[in-house]
C-alpha cells in the first residue's frame, strides 16, 4: 500500500517540492544557525544563490564531528521550549551526538514511519513486536510511535532477553517483527531449539528489519529463518532515526522519503558528486526539519542511487543496501574491505552459517586477517577432511571475489558471541 500521493508523484512534481524546501531550510539555518550562517560566509555563499537542486553543491557538507563540536544543542535552530524530544548517539568514540525534535519533527518522523510500514501492509490487525532498544536510541521508539499511529497493536519488548522475547512474540500473536538482522537470526536460532517445526507456535508474516549493513545472503536467510517477508529500514538519528528510506519488496532497492531528505552520492575521498549507479558515500540533507536541521550530512554509509520507476509504483529515489560504513571499511594490505562483502561471501559457501567475526592484526609489517566462521549443525567438528574442505573453498571464495588472503578458523555452532542490538563484526587489533 502507498500511503502519500507523493511517493507516486512524477518526478518533476518531486523536484518542485525538494526545491521549495531546500530553499527555505537554506534560509533557516542561515538566519538562525551561528554554525551555517560562519559556514556560508567563509565560502561567500548567501540562501539566494540557491536558484536550483543542482545548486545544493555550493554548500558546505556537516560531518558528525561538527555535531559533537557542538554538543549539546549549539546546531539546533528552535529555543529549548519547542523541543519535545531528545535522542543521542552512545557517544563511544567522544561526545555524543545529539538530536532534537519539535511537534512538527515527531509529525514529520511518523509520517516518514508510516509510509515505511505501508510497505508491508502493516495495520490495525496486527501485533508488532519491537525489539529495537528504546530509550536514547532512535530505534524503538521510532517504529513505536508509528505502529501506535497506524493502529497496530505494539509489544515495547526492547532488546535483550532472547528467551522472554520469543514467549511473547508466541503468546502474543506477534504479527510483524522489528529487529536487527543479526537479533532476528539469532531468534530463530533459539526458537529452533524446540524442535524443526517451530514456525508453527509463531505467527509472524513479516519483519522491518535495520541499524546494521547486511548482505543478500543473511536477508535472505532471516526471511527463510521465520518464512516472513523482510523489509529493510534505513535511518539514521541524525537525520531522524529510522524512516529515511525502506524497500517495499517489489523492486530492487530503497524508496528514499525524499520529499524530507534530499540524497546526494560522493567520491569520499574528493567530495565530488557521482552520477546515479555509481558508488559512494551517502550524503543527506533535511528539508524539513525544525529543531536540527542539517545540510549536505556525511552519513558514511556506502551506497549508489537509481531512479527507475519501481515496479511498486513508487516513483522515489532508491538506494541500494548499504555495502558498509566508509569508517567500518578495513583496509587489508592495500585492499579495501567491507564486512558485508565478507558475508556475502560465507553466504555462498555450504557447510558455515552467518554468524562470523573478521579480525585484523599485524604480523610484521603487514597487515593480517582472520575470520572466525561456525560451521552448520550438521557438520562434525571431528571430521577433518570436511572441515579441510569449506576452508580451503571459502579462503579462494575471499581471494577470488575480494582479493584479499585470510586464515579462516572455523568454530563450532554457537561459539560466536551474539550481540542483543548491532552485531559486533570487525575486531581490528591493529589500533
Amino acid at each position: 500500500m502507498i500511503w502519500n500521493k507523493i511517493e507516486s508523484a512524477k518526478r518533476e512534481d518531486i523536484e518542485k517540492v525538494q526545491l521549495k524546501r531546500l530553499k527555505e531550510v537554506v534560509t533557516r539555518v542561515y538566519a538562525l544557525s551561528p554554525f551555517y550562517k560562519q559556514k556560508f560566509d567563509e565560502l561567500g555563499i548567501a540562501p539566494d544563490d540557491i536558484k536550483s537542486l543542482e545548486d545544493i553543491q555550493k554548500l558546505p557538507f556537516t560531518k558528525k564531528q561538527d555535531l559533537r563540536d557542538n554538543y549539546p544543542f549549539g546546531l539546533f535552530t528552535v529555543p529549548m521550549n519547542e523541543v519535545v524530544r531528545i535522542h543521542s548517539s552512545s557517544g563511544t568514540t567522544g561526545k555524543p551526538t545529539v538530536v532534537g525534535y519539535t511537534e512538527h519533527d515527531m509529525e514529520v518522523w511518523d509520517e516518514v514511519m508510516m509510509r515505511c510500514l505501508s510497505m508491508g501492509d502493516v495495520n490495525s490487525k496486527d501485533v508488532c513486536h519491537n525489539a529495537y532498544g528504546y530509550g536514547l536510541f532512535t530505534g524503538g521508539l521510532g517504529f513505536h510511535e508509528a505502529a501506535q499511529k497506524i493502529g497496530a497493536a505494539i509489544v515495547p519488548a526492547s532488546g535483550g532477553f532472547t528467551d522472554r522475547q520469543l514467549m511473547l512474540m508466541r503468546d502474543f500473536g506477534a504479527t510483524v517483527l522489528f529487529a536487527t538482522p543479526s537479533f532476528a537470526l539469532h531468534l530463530a536460532e533459539k526458537a529452533r531449539a524446540a524442535g524443526p517445526d517451530f514456525r508453527k507456535d509463531y505467527k509472524l508474516r513479516c519483519g522491518f528489519f535495520g541499524a546494521e549493513p547486511t548482505s543478500e545472503g543473511l536477508r535472505k536467510e532471516v526471511a527463510e529463518a521465520w518464512d516472513i517477508d523482510y523489509y529493510e529500514v534505513y535511518g539514521l538519528s541524525e537525520i531522524i532515526g529510522p524512516g529515511v528510506s525502506c524497500s517495499c519488496n517489489k523492486g530492487r532497492g530503497l524508496h528514499i522519503n525524499e520529499d524530507h531528505f534530499y540524497p546526494e552520492i560522493i567520491d569520499p575521498k574528493t567530495g565530488e558528486v557521482l552520477p546515479d549507479g555509481e558508488e559512494g558515500e551517502l550524503v543527506i540533507t533535511t528539508l524539513t526539519k525544525q529543531a536540527l536541521p542539517i545540510i549536505r550530512y556525511r552519513t558514511g554509509d556506502i551506497t549508489k542511487l537509481y531512479r527507475e520507476p519501481c515496479a511498486c509504483g513508487r516513483t522515489t529515489v532508491r538506494m541500494e543496501s548499504v555495502l558498509g560504513r566508509a569508517d567500518d571499511m578495513l583496509i587489508i594490505n592495500g585492499v579495501n574491505v567491507y564486512p558485508s562483502q565478507v558475508e556475502h561471501v560465507i553466504a555462498n559457501t555450504e557447510g558455515v552459517t552467518l554468524n562470523y567475526q573478521i579480525v585484523a592484526d599485524k604480523k610484521g609489517h603487514l597487515d593480517k586477517l582472520e575470520i572466525l566462521v561456525e560451521v552448520s549443525d550438521d557438520i562434525m567438528m571431528d571430521n577433518v577432511a570436511a572441515l579441510e574442505k569449506i576452508k580451503k573453498d571459502l579462503q579462494q571464495a575471499l581471494l577470488n571475489n575480494l582479493y584479499i588472503n585470510a586464515n579462516i578458523i572455523l568454530v563450532e555452532p554457537k561459539t560466536i558471541e551474539r550481540s542483543m542490538g548491532k552485531a559486533v563484526r570487525i575486531v581490528d587489533k591493529r589500533k
